[in-house]
Parts: C-alpha cells; sequence; structure tokens
C-alpha cells in the first residue's frame, strides 16, 4: 500500500460518512482538504478537538477547504458524535483502518506502561489539485484547529 507523502498526490479512497453517504477524496477536486485523524468519538481530548474545529469551520469553508475527521469508529457512533457536538463537517469511519494506514497513523502507543495500537492524533492538508502540502503529526489539542486555518490561508 501506498503511504502518503508530503509533494506528493494522496491515493484516493472512499469511507462511509456520518451524514450517510460515502466521502471521496477524488470528488474533491478544485477544493482544499483537510482531513484530521482522532482515535476515539466522545473521549474527552477528542471532543475538545473536534468542537475546536467546529468553532473554525467556517473560515475553513470560507477558504474553499472540506474537513473531515476519520476514526476507526462505526458510522453509527460518528452520527451520535457528531449529532451530540453538532458538528457541521463529516466524519469517516474507517474500520479496517486502510486509510489510517495509508496516512501511516496507527502507530504503538504507551499510556499508564501499556503499549498498544492505536491511532496517533494527526492532521494533513491537501491542496486543490490532491497533492498533500502539509502535515502536522503527534497533535496537541489547544489552538490546533487555528493553526491548521492558518495554513489554509497561507495556501491561496
Amino acid at each position: 500500500m501506498t503511504k502518503v507523502a508530503i509533494g506528493r498526490k494522496v491515493p484516493d479512497f472512499t469511507l462511509p460518512a456520518s451524514d450517510g453517504t460515502e466521502f471521496t477524496l477524488s470528488k474533491q477536486k478544485g477544493k482544499k482538504v483537510v482531513i484530521y485523524f482522532y482515535p476515539k468519538n466522545a473521549t474527552p481530548t477528542c471532543t475538545k478537538e473536534a468542537c475546536e474545529f467546529r468553532d473554525a469551520y467556517g473560515g475553513f469553508k470560507e477558504h474553499n477547504a472540506v474537513l473531515v475527521g476519520i476514526s476507526p469508529d462505526p458510522v453509527a457512533s460518528h452520527v451520535k458524535f457528531a449529532d451530540k457536538q453538532s458538528l457541521p463537517f463529516l466524519l469517516l469511519s474507517d474500520p479496517e483502518r486502510r486509510v489510517i494506514e495509508m496516512f501511516g497513523v496507527w502507530v504503538l502507543k504507551k499510556m499508564y506502561g501499556r503499549e498498544y495500537m492505536g491511532v496517533e492524533r494527526s492532521t494533513f492538508l491537501i491542496d486543490e489539485k490532491g497533492k498533500l502540502i502539509r502535515e502536522w503529526r503527534k497533535v496537541k489539542v489547544k489552538g490546533h484547529a487555528e493553526e491548521v486555518l492558518a495554513a489554509v490561508k497561507g495556501a491561496e
């Protein structure tokens, strides 16, 4: 499987979305795409991150950027989470981790001395032609959405 790399075209993918449709990357041509990967719906840090992106959403739309979140959670969980937090953007379900692994965010994590595999909180910015132009790995949530929005504005 091809891994993504800055300066290269991101391989196309389709995933089921929280609104009952399917999201296909190649159908977003002509728009910037911001993809943020997060570990799990309705956990405190993931909720804070989703709400920061929700609050900045108008700026993303204003600058012709599509914003989506991806986690391994099932669509039903995404629907519940999106409704509860009033998220105006799609959450995509990747339980087989095809896209998660393509972006290299399925990693060995450590918490309280325990090791396990999980999603590394990461964000990627894809330009209007489908090329990866920026990535943020091991994201700290506070202020992250605004930093990503500034990069979207700077990519015009």
